[in-house]
């Protein structure tokens, strides 16, 4: 209640503030790109139209507004500037007196190809830039992209970390959503992870990092979102690039792509094809301690070798009808082939030396993916001021097929018993269709405030089968009691109402509401066991921007968002993965809350220092659980009651010379989780630091240099801790034959100190950890760029689908 009070009050006090600015005159009006996008923070300048001196000016909003008091009398004209695109000059105009006012509508400012070609060539623009309610990463032209996945420059952002498991953290926060050029890529987990590692790092332009969303955006994503934009970039005729490269992580793997893009008329169409042999290494030394009667330790050393054959194709075409209405169509495809090999020696110990087992494991899996998504977009222009009207329509199919064995060979230590060999056998087809619909509407209203309305619906049917198999004599039989068949279900209706308003001169608000009916429907056909549940939620969200000065601002920003379950958590049967471990599903998971409250200071649109809160219901985490007659661990995610986290974030750039550029950024934070579990209240508490710092130097020869130095403290997350690692990674590129060829190196890793080492103590169960996952490698890469078209012309297509799923496969 206090909350709403205070809104109330900034809102009231905005609107006086509204309402005794306007007793003076004002210069107004909205600044857009070719392509009718807001442009925000372009410098609007009036200049004397006599002497050509600056008298007043300011810096344009978010969304590409301004406001200017008037001047004294005299004769006038606006310059705008801004980074990669041309000056633009209004005419001159007569001021009669200080209550004068004019509104000079819609400005478009045309891209700079010089500026742009500049910039590519050289590469030593900011890496990382702050703008309002979002970090951007650069990503296009770096020599550590070179031969990278698109997951491993994730892990370069600030704030950002990616767990062995693919899970995305952002500001120490689990639960983020990831999309791709506005899209939502429908993957969480594993899928997530394969996808990302199946994407070629320079295809990537940049990354946009939004730790708290409007109401615009689906609530899933409790820690923010993560949107990577490809490149999008074409000339007038034809243009593209091959490329090649090879790496080594202690496995051979390669990468091949080409990229083509034809811009003819009112058509603009792009395809990009790539092949990559991707590699997986993992060592992991795990050690259980099993607390009760009869202690007993089970020490398990675990050698993963795959591989991964992945080629991708992406396919898209927009057509313009007129200068208001466009249509596209964007296809990506991609089949991938996967091949896993596991090592595993385990000992398992107690008190009773003649109760001691040798087990020697062999796990192979040969896997088999494929991924197809579909999308229809509209833009629609509707008048002059503003008005827009955007559609979209998705459809994704999603399916996998994993064949796994499982060969354990069981040797007593304590007495001569006999070896005894077992084999058992796992197929696992699965599948996901999802179909999404949505549309936006963005309506001006008058000259400083704006009105976006939209609906969105969503439903997917996720399919998955675990048939397990005990294999004697060449022959196999089926293990019902370990074999399931699981359908899941989930419906989604949404709508939003989003409020961006001028307060004043200084102020800005914007203030939404999103509603999201939710109705899921799980049925286990081998158990029989039905689980549904249909819940209304509302998540508001408001953001108030302070402008100090033309160098300074202050935004403050509160949401409420949702991160629902995976859909195989929520599968009621376990999946084997070794004699002593299996994941078992919760089908009572319910999905988690996040409260989170944020102050943002940006100074010279580069340094950029974020505070904010988090308070998390239903938390959910991993939770180990014993079977001490058998020596089993289960592991099953689970609700926490409480989760708590405060955290503050620097971004500070650095130019030590105009030749070298440093982008440094660090993340204190306090995370906190809570729980009752077996009638006893478990805390798990830290205080961490995280700190990247990439510098950027051109050398003679116009031969790069870049290095990038991370530290993670220790830092926990459910009933985990981990403790703390760093790294170093280097490249070199270099460009030949006028720019068109790119040759790069680099060495991730150097010191191979990126280890993942963590334990946890629950139930009775003591868990210890240390992985290493191959993230020492070295790269080459080439490429080369080729095009038959006249004078550079940047063109973006903005498809802005936020998409909920939560499709994890293995």
């Amino acid at each position: 209640m206090k909350l709403y009070c205070l809104l109330l009050i900034v809102m009231l006090t905005g609107w006086t503030g509204t309402a005794f600015a306007q007793t003076t005159g004002m210069l107004t009006g909205a600044i857009t790109d070719t392509k009718g996008q807001p442009l925000g923070f372009v410098n609007v300048a009036v200049v004397d139209a006599a002497s050509a001196a600056v008298i007043t000016g300011t810096i344009a909003d978010l969304e590409g507004q301004f406001q200017i008091k008037t001047p004294t009398p005299g004769k006038y004209l606006l310059k705008l500037t801004f980074l990669g695109y041309s000056p633009l000059q209004t005419a001159p105009f007569e001021v009669a007196g200080d209550k004068d006012s004019k509104d000079f509508g819609t400005l478009v400012l045309q891209e700079d190809a010089q500026v742009l070609q500049e910039v590519t060539v050289q590469a030593m623009r900011p890496t990382v830039v702050t703008e309002a309610g979002k970090t951007v990463v650069s990503v296009e032209g770096t020599a550590l992209a070179g031969g990278s996945t698109a997951l491993e420059v994730l892990t370069k952002a600030p704030g950002v970390w990616v767990d062995q498991e693919g899970n995305i953290k952002l500001n120490g926060k689990a639960g983020v959503q990831l999309m791709i050029d506005g899209k939502s890529t429908y993957l969480s987990g594993k899928e997530l992870q394969n996808l990302l590692q199946s994407m070629s790092a320079e295809n990537v332009k940049d990354l946009e990092i939004i730790a708290n969303p409007s109401a615009r955006y689906d609530a899933e994503g409790a820690s923010g979102m993560i949107n990577i934009n490809l490149k999008k970039n074409a000339l007038p005729g034809m243009n593209g690039s091959v490329r090649v490269g090879y790496q080594y992580s202690e496995l051979h793997g390669y990468t091949a792509g080409a990229d083509l893009n034809y811009q003819h008329g009112k058509w603009s169409s792009s395809g990009s094809l790539d092949l990559a042999k991707r590699t997986q290494y993992r060592l992991n030394d795990m050690q259980r301690l099993f607390h009760d009667s009869e202690e007993s330790h089970l020490i398990q050393d675990i050698h993963q070798e795959g591989t991964r054959l992945v080629p991708t194709l992406r396919l898209g075409t927009d057509y313009e009808a007129n200068s208001k209405h466009s249509f596209g169509v964007m296809v990506n495809l991609s089949d991938a082939r996967n091949r896993d090999n596991i090592r595993t020696a385990s000992y398992l110990r107690s008190n009773q030396p003649a109760t001691d087992l040798f087990v020697k494991a062999r796990n192979t899996s040969e896997a088999k993916y494929k991924n197809g998504t579909l999308n229809l977009h509209y833009l629609g222009k509707l008048d002059t001021v503003g008005t827009l009207l955007s559609a979209d329509l998705d459809y994704v199919r999603l399916s996998s097929y994993d064949e796994s064995s499982f060969e354990n060979q069981y040797d007593s230590l304590g007495n001569a018993s006999p070896v005894i060999l077992a084999r058992l056998l796992t197929l696992n087809p699965t599948s996901y269709d999802i179909y999404a619909a949505k549309t936006d509407f963005t309506k001006a209203l008058g000259r400083a405030s704006k009105l976006e309305l939209g609906a969105k619906a969503s439903r997917v049917i996720s399919d998955n089968e675990v048939r397990f198999y005990e294999v004697a004599d060449a022959s196999r039989q089926l293990d019902e009691r370990r074999s399931n068949h699981f359908i899941y279900k989930e419906n989604i209706l949404a709508a939003y109402a989003n409020y961006t308003a001028s307060l004043g001169e200084k102020w800005r608000l914007q203030a939404g509401l999103r509603a999201e009916q939710t109705a899921t429907r799980g049925h286990s056909l081998t158990l029989n066991q039905v689980t549904e549940r249909n819940y209304l939620d509302l998540f508001p969200s408001l953001f108030l921007q302070q402008q100090v000065s033309a160098a300074y601002q202050i935004s403050y920003s509160y949401s409420r968002r949702i991160n629902r379950p995976q859909y195989e958590a929520l599968n009621p049967f376990f999946f084997y993965l070794d004699p002593y471990t299996v994941a078992v599903g919760n089908p009572q998971l319910k999905p988690q809350y996040a409260t989170t409250l944020e102050v943002t200071q940006v100074l010279h649109q580069a340094y950029n220092l974020t505070l904010g809160y988090a308070a998390t219901k239903d938390f959910i985490f991993e939770v180990p659980v014993q079977d001490k007659a058998r020596n089993t661990t289960m592991f099953q995610q689970q609700n926490v009651d409480h989760a708590t986290s405060l955290y503050a974030t620097l971004v500070a750039p650095i130019t030590v010379l105009p030749q070298w550029q440093m982008n440094n950024n660090a993340t204190v934070s306090y995370q906190r989780f809570e729980d009752v579990l077996d009638g006893q209240r478990q805390k798990n508490e830290q205080v961490t630091f995280m700190a990247q710092s990439n510098q950027q130097v051109q050398l003679p020869s116009q031969v790069r240099l870049e290095l990038k130095a991370a530290y993670q403290g220790p830092v926990v997350y459910g009933l985990y801790r981990m403790q703390s690692n760093w790294s170093l990674d280097a490249g070199l590129k270099r460009s030949f034959m006028q720019d068109k060829l790119d040759v790069s190196l680099s060495v991730t890793d150097i010191f191979r100190t990126r280890r993942v080492k963590g334990d946890t103590a629950v139930n009775g169960t003591s868990i210890t950890s240390s992985q290493y996952t191959g993230s020492q490698s070295f790269r080459v890469g080439l490429r080369y760029k080729f095009s038959r078209g006249s004078q550079f012309e940047a063109r973006k297509r903005d498809v802005s689908l936020e998409e909920l799923n939560r499709a994890s496969g293995k």
